[in-house]
């Protein structure tokens, strides 16, 4: 099931749903995208027609940013809230329980080291089959890597967009994956950098914490945030 908001259709899971269905798609004869959307994601949409049709083509669109989830209740539906970097470690696990082969990709050298190192202590049976920094100039280089390993799920970790453009030129590419952005996922699971506390993710407010720890990142929150619920609540389409 999935609901329209700005024009998108995102779709209405709950978290094991969601798994669930991404599980159906890791296991299909082609290439698939998974777009964790946020308010930021939707003003570039808004911006470029080529990151609008990448959202609209991807497979799979679900609700990662608590203003998503806001501006879904604003226009009188509810939707769960899928953080990407719980959607991202459950399927880890999950390609672990099904001896299924993983690459990762993105963030610098010492942080997907560190990142890897740590998941393969963390999830038993784990089989990273391919990984690589997020700090190269030739795509085709990193697709032939992928190829050469055929890893089922497919994890890219270098920012919107450009992790959405590299996977959406992938599916064209590569042999039958699951791809999913997966931000600054990364950081936290190599150590440097610390999740909120339990109860800011409960709340949904893990922006809140970021913000207050990395202050530069309000310039990114506001007021994208703000305008972003407005839009929403002024929007007149379909």
């Amino acid at each position: 099931m999935s609901v329209r908001l700005l024009g998108f259709d995102i779709d209405n899971f709950s978290f094991e749903g969601a798994i669930e269905h991404a599980m159906e798609l890791l296991k299909d004869n082609k290439v698939s995208q998974v777009v964790t959307i946020n308010p930021e994601m939707f003003k570039h949409a808004e911006k470029n027609t080529d990151f609008k049709n990448i959202v609209e083509d991807a497979e799979m669109v679900i609700p990662d940013g608590i203003g998503v989830k806001i501006a879904l209740w604003l226009k009188g539906e509810s939707a769960e809230r899928i953080a990407g970097i719980d959607f991202a470690r459950r399927l880890l696990e999950k390609c672990a329980e099904e001896s299924l082969p993983v690459g990762i990709i993105g963030a610098k050298e010492e942080i997907i080291s560190l990142a890897t190192e740590n998941l393969k202590k963390e999830i038993e049976n784990l089989n990273i089959v391919y990984w690589h920094n997020g700090y190269f100039q030739n795509d085709d280089e990193i697709y032939e890597g992928l190829k050469e390993k055929s890893p089922r799920l497919i994890l890219v970790a270098m920012g919107s967009p450009r992790q959405e453009e590299f996977i959406y030129r992938a599916k064209s590419v590569l042999n039958p994956a699951l791809m999913v952005g997966i931000g600054g996922s990364l950081d936290v699971w190599s150590g440097v950098t610390k999740r909120a506390p339990k109860i800011y993710q409960k709340l949904g407010l893990e922006w809140l914490y970021r913000t207050v720890s990395q202050p530069e990142r309000f310039k990114r929150i506001f007021p994208t945030l703000p305008l972003f619920l407005l839009k929403v609540i002024m929007y007149r389409g379909k």
